[in-house]
Parts: structure tokens; C-alpha cells; sequence
């Protein structure tokens, strides 16, 4: 099974879902405390990411605030993504979602800055200018406003495997068989709290449970990619 597998050369689809990742948005840009962290990094007040680190009073009346700003939660996964054995061999592909419906893409050959405050930079420069780097014609990252539907067509998955702590319960090793050999995305929850919009679960053709308790996304992230490799016989741990 194993080798028919790694002869495919099907490559894992993880999608990080409703991603806390987003600008600062217009409610709240006159807010003092967003304010003076733009006036810090010598930015508009709308080009800066959201970051509940810094704008927690400004974010206290936003609506679905326990799951907003937090970059650093794309940023850990991304990094854990992006630099495993998995993805070095090439058979990864990442996108985010974010909580605004925005899609991301990323090239496999993206070096995420270790360096948080760099990442950040790096983003909003993103969402500014559509690509990293502008206007490049191979850009190794672009956003742009897509459905999950549309997300899903454009990186060729042909359904959505849902990860949720109160689905039914099934192992890693056969939940990552199953994406591959059915060529489905693995949906990973990219916010701090809460629970998938029903817009979002709506999308599932699956929903399994990996765990009976909430984990952060970038220990998820981390075991389906570790599945992934040994089921491609990349690593064997």
C-alpha cells in the first residue's frame, strides 16, 4: 500500500480553516492602542495586522474576537509545514483560508522567516500587494478572495476531510491514507478558540475526531504531516 501510494506522487492537502489572520479592520483603526502600534512601526493603522497582543482593548467589541488575531498561529504552522521532510520531497501543498474568506497560496518552495515580527511584515506586505514578491509572475505567495469551494477546485482536492475534536474518532495514519488516496484536503482549524463556522462545516464530505480535546493547530499540523511521511515512506520514525 505504501509504495503504490508513493507512486502517485499524490501530494497531502492541508488547508488551514478560518484563519485568524487578517488586517486591522475598520471598526476599530482609530482605536489607541491600534493607533500607537502603527505610529511604533511607522505604518497606516489599516496596513498593520490584526494581533490580540497588542489590540486587545480595541478588539474587546469585534465580533467573533475569541477567534481573531493571532498570526502567530499561520506562523508556527507554517513553519512546521514548510520546512518538513514532506514538503522537501514534494508531496505538500498548504493554503490558508482566512476568517475574511481570503484565500492564501504558497508556493512549497516559500522560506517562512523564523523571525515572528519578519512574518508579519511579510503578511501585510501580502495582503497590500496581492504577491510576494509584487508583481512577480511566479509569485511564492497570492491572495485573493475565493470561496472554500473555489479553494478546494483550484488546488485539485476533490472533497474536505473536516479534523474535529467531537467527530468520531479515527486514527492519523488512516485519515491521511484516506486524503491521499481519495485526493481530499485535510481541514485544520487556524484560530485560538471556538469551534468552525457552520458555513465552513457545510463544505465536510468527512469529519474525524483525532483527539477528545482541543490541540493548537500546529501540533495538528505537525502529526498529519508525520503520518504522511511515514505512510510515504519518507521518514521512519
Amino acid at each position: 500500500m505504501y509504495s503504490v501510494l508513493y507512486l502517485y506522487k499524490r501530494p497531502l492537502i492541508i488547508l488551514l480553516l478560518e484563519t485568524a489572520l487578517e488586517l486591522v479592520p475598520p471598526a476599530i483603526v482609530t482605536h489607541p492602542s491600534v493607533i500607537k502600534s502603527a505610529k511604533r512601526r511607522k505604518k497606516s493603522p489599516s496596513e498593520i495586522l490584526l494581533d490580540v497582543s497588542l489590540h486587545y482593548h480595541a478588539m474587546k467589541n469585534l465580533e467573533k474576537k475569541h477567534k481573531r488575531g493571532r498570526p502567530d498561529i499561520a506562523h508556527i504552522s507554517l513553519l512546521e509545514a514548510l520546512e518538513s521532510p514532506l514538503n522537501k520531497a514534494g508531496y505538500l501543498k498548504i493554503a490558508i483560508h482566512t476568517i475574511e474568506g481570503h484565500a492564501i497560496f504558497i508556493d512549497p518552495s516559500t522560506r517562512i522567516p523564523r523571525n515572528y515580527n519578519r512574518f508579519v511584515g511579510l503578511i501585510e506586505q501580502l495582503f497590500k500587494e496581492g504577491r510576494i514578491p509584487p508583481k512577480s509572475d511566479k509569485p511564492l505567495m497570492y491572495i485573493k478572495t475565493i470561496t472554500l469551494t473555489r479553494l478546494l477546485e483550484e488546488l485539485g482536492a476533490q472533497g474536505l476531510i473536516l479534523l474535529r475534536e467531537v467527530c468520531e474518532k479515527k486514527s492519523l495514519s488512516e485519515i491521511v491514507k484516506t486524503a491521499i488516496v481519495e485526493k481530499m484536503a485535510i481541514g485544520i482549524g487556524g484560530f485560538p478558540h471556538g469551534d468552525f463556522e457552520e458555513s465552513t462545516m457545510k463544505h465536510a464530505n468527512i469529519c474525524y475526531s483525532i483527539y477528545e480535546k482541543p490541540l493548537t493547530t500546529f501540533i495538528v499540523v505537525s502529526r498529519v504531516i508525520s503520518s504522511a511521511e511515514k505512510i510515504y515512506g519518507i521518514l521512519e520514525l
